[in-house]
């Protein structure tokens, strides 16, 4: 064996947009054979748990990281040793000794498909920046470079020896950075001149977190040394102390990591808040009827090996009431200034699980007949609470429920999921006195919540979708009638 046959097996990209992934549990250690698609880690994004499979047979030299480690996705995570020839290049880097030892990057590589999951599925970016077709003079490079270290909160790089002055060259043509459309709503929104920008993405694209950055460094306060008296002799002053870290009592404290699912629903629903102008309503009805349905349906042998409850119902009303007022069913595009109406209807459904909230959707749900419908519902939750709910599982939603009345509040005012217009937050069941048929009777009664985007919902179609979902648990029938 040699170390032109040393495979380093990066963190893939799955294709949604990730760009780091922690290592939850590695399945196998180094002096393991490993055989092309076994599964050798299992890692958290920032939306599910996915299994990592090895795409080639081999031996496990060293793994990279330990568990609970957060990894940029790109980064080599395993080195595995293979039996035979030369490894093909966009995968195979030679290992020199030593346990800190780093794969070493070819200067220039072929633009070649990568690994990701299962297979080789995304290609490399062809994107490069244009060559500059003028030499720039030296010392307006350098000023440059200190200008832009400032800016991007890098510190100003040291002073280098003065340089003859050369004769002016033409300017070139300014070049437009490379960024992707979010990237550049965010620095238009923040006032930040993607050209004055440093990059550290992919060839040499603008990141969010450069754009963060370079506002991070024009809102510090700048220092600046006070002037010295004219006679007095140049004093160094000393080195400026690093700021000690915050101390705390671990006996009284506890502090987590922010990372995984947390980290992405604390960007979601900071977005979704400081986006979405939020308008919430309130209703509460008399569920009785839907209720005594649910029993019924219990027994009916089409929903044999089926969960039915509450939940499925509801979503069945929501699905009813979209259908009668479609505009609710739709999305802002901030870019193009207009209003998405969808023509489906992906339903989430908000789910609890140990790694935290996600929001798996329904695809196509208003397609689905009452027993699809449940065991769309059954198969959801499932895999939500063994941690296995896929990436794709969670893009595309429409709109979505919440089920809060399973923790024995009566409702509460839901955020958005971002990228849709409504959400329905269903509160306890429970008796309750109710006026029916002109007497007061116990009755089953629940609290219904509807948070909408008031830039492209009203408050007339709002008040229309929450009143019909409330019509349908009230009176059932009406999935039939509404039909």
């Amino acid at each position: 064996m040699t170390n032109a046959s040393v495979r380093e097996f990066k963190m893939p990209d799955v294709g949604e947009g990730l760009t780091e992934a922690e290592i939850l549990k590695w399945y196998v250690q180094p002096g393991d054979a490993v055989t092309d698609g076994q599964v050798v880690c299992e890692v958290e994004t920032a939306k599910a748990a996915v299994e990592l499979p090895i795409p080639y047979d081999g031996v496990v030299r060293a793994l990279h990281f330990p568990e609970g480690t957060t990894v940029d996705v790109g980064t080599s995570i395993i080195a595995v040793e293979v039996a035979g020839g030369a490894a093909p290049a966009q995968e195979e880097t030679a290992v020199a000794p030593g346990p800190a030892a780093e794969p070493e990057q070819p200067a220039e590589q072929p633009a070649a498909r990568q690994p990701v999951l299962v297979g080789y599925g995304v290609a490399t970016s062809s994107t490069r920046r244009r060559p500059r077709k003028q030499a720039q003079d030296p010392a307006a490079q350098q000023a440059a470079s200190a200008v832009q270290s400032e800016l991007n909160g890098h510190g100003a790089a040291p002073a280098a020896p003065a340089v003859p002055a050369a004769p002016a060259a033409p300017a070139a043509p300014a070049q437009r950075p490379l960024a992707k459309p979010p990237v550049r709503k965010l620095a238009k929104d923040l006032g930040v001149d993607l050209a004055t920008v440093t990059p550290t993405g992919p060839d040499g694209v603008v990141t969010r977190e450069d754009v963060h950055a370079a506002v991070a460094a024009a809102q510090a306060p700048q220092q600046t040394a006070p002037e010295a008296p004219p006679a007095a002799p140049a004093a160094s002053a000393p080195a400026a102390q690093p700021a000690a870290p915050a101390s705390y009592d671990s006996a009284r404290e506890t502090r987590i990591p922010v990372k995984g699912v947390r980290k992405a629903t604390a960007a979601a629903m900071v977005g979704s808040a400081f986006t979405a102008p939020h308008v919430t309503e309130f209703v509460t009805v008399d569920v009785t009827r839907t209720m005594k349905l649910v029993e019924e349906l219990k027994q009916d042998k089409e929903f044999a090996g089926l969960r039915v409850n509450p939940l499925l119902l509801i979503a069945k009303a929501l699905l009813v009431a979209i259908r009668r007022n479609p505009d609710i069913n739709a999305s802002w595009d901030e870019a193009a200034q207009e209003i998405v109406v969808k023509h489906y209807v992906n339903l989430g459904i908000a789910a609890a699980t140990p790694r935290g909230l996600i929001v798996p959707n329904i695809k196509d749900a208003h397609a689905r007949t009452l027993p699809e419908l449940a065991a769309s519902l059954g198969e959801l939750v499932s895999t939500a609470r063994e941690g296995k709910t896929s990436p794709s599982a969670m893009q595309g939603g429409t709109v979505t429920i919440t089920n809060v009345g399973v923790f024995g509040v009566d409702t509460g005012t839901p955020l958005l999921n971002p990228g849709e217009s409504a959400i329905l937050a269903v509160g306890a069941i429970k008796p309750q006195p109710w006026v029916h048929k002109g007497k007061v009777k116990p009755r089953q009664v629940t609290t219904l919540a509807l948070s909408f985007d008031h830039r492209l919902v009203d408050g007339e179609l709002g008040s229309k979708v929450l009143a019909d979902v409330a019509a349908v648990l009230e009176q059932p029938k009406r999935l039939i009638t509404w039909a």
